[in-house]
């Protein structure tokens, strides 16, 4: 569907009302349900339609589910199985279940990660039922960094065992706590060593230290700001070797397109020339800022997501 088509093209900046780029790429573009987390958090759209919303407005088919959205669904086969029904309908892929709010895989306590890990084989069975080949979960935990890792580990292979009986990957995300250490990561997963564990590598996902938020919910954590910042590049370089997928992040553009965190076309060239060829998986989330922030300085869930997969077509294009 196009921006006229879609009543949007008046709005949007001139850098997305431009012709259409056009070219093969070396990978195929995804998109992370939660780019669209202002419109299910405000019950806009329905998360069954994700598969029929990424290809008809986005021309995206390959689906990066988040848990979050249907998290009481995960046992539910009919609900499953109307995702795959819905995602095959509409000529998609359905990459991996992105997995939040099971546990702490990387607690030192051992209860807390028996637990943890119990948790999440439903999600486990749920991407089976679904058709997904991995999951995505946290590798958090609190302590000395080489006591969580030895935890985490523990955790992850719990959990690619059981992955194993019905062919389901696990991957760790920097998304939270020590795996914002891209050092850190990158040594777990060496250690692990094993083809049924791997990285989902995202651009934006650094942060090692944030200012306190004024609240403990959602709104409070959108308002906090990071204090110190693992290298972004460095990171992606240490995590590219066991990636089996990359989020390419964004949040706010400048007048020519770009984003304003971080330089695509040098992401993209340490990507290319790690060989990958996978899926990389637009997350773009100013669209929730706006929700939280004042100002309203950033474009919304379908434009800022349009602006992601146009930008990524630019530098790969040079």
């Amino acid at each position: 569907m196009g921006l006229a088509a879609m009543g949007m093209a008046s709005a949007l900046p001139s850098f997305l009302t431009a012709g259409e780029i056009k070219k093969e790429m070396p990978f195929k573009l995804a998109l992370s349900q939660f780019s669209l987390a202002s419109q299910y958090w405000s019950k806009k759209i329905d998360p069954l339609d994700f598969a029929q919303k990424s290809a008809s407005s986005f021309g995206i088919t390959g689906l990066d589910y988040c848990a979050i959205f249907f998290q009481d669904k995960a046992k539910d086969l009919n609900y499953l199985n109307e995702l795959k029904k819905r995602s095959a309908d509409n000529g998609c892929y359905n990459l991996r279940i992105m997995v939040d709010g099971e546990g702490v895989l990387g607690s030192l306590d051992k209860e807390v990660r028996k637990k943890a890990v119990e948790s999440h084989y439903k999600w486990i069975d749920a991407a089976a039922t679904i058709g997904c080949p991995m999951i995505r979960v946290n590798a958090e935990g609190n302590g000395d960094p080489a006591e969580v890792k030895k935890a985490a580990i523990e955790s992850l292979n719990g959990l690619i065992d059981y992955g194993r009986k019905s062919n389901i990957d696990v991957i760790v995300e920097n998304h939270v706590g020590l795996t914002c250490n891209g050092g850190w990561l990158a040594d777990l997963m060496k250690e692990i060593n094993n083809p049924h564990c791997g990285t989902l590598a995202d651009f934006g996902n650094f942060c090692i230290k944030r200012t306190m938020p004024a609240t403990n919910d959602l709104s409070g954590w959108m308002n906090t700001k990071c204090i110190d910042e693992y290298d972004r590049y460095k990171g992606i370089g240490e995590l590219m070797p066991f990636a089996k997928g990359v989020h390419a992040k964004t949040h706010l553009f400048d007048a020519n397109g770009n984003d304003t965190e971080t330089d695509f076309a040098r992401m993209f060239k340490i990507i290319t020339d790690s060989g990958f060829n996978g899926w990389v998986s637009i997350e773009y989330e100013g669209g929730l800022y706006n929700m939280y922030q004042k100002g309203n300085k950033y474009l919304g869930d379908d434009a800022g997501v349009l602006a992601t997969k146009r930008l990524i077509e630019k530098v790969v294009n040079k």
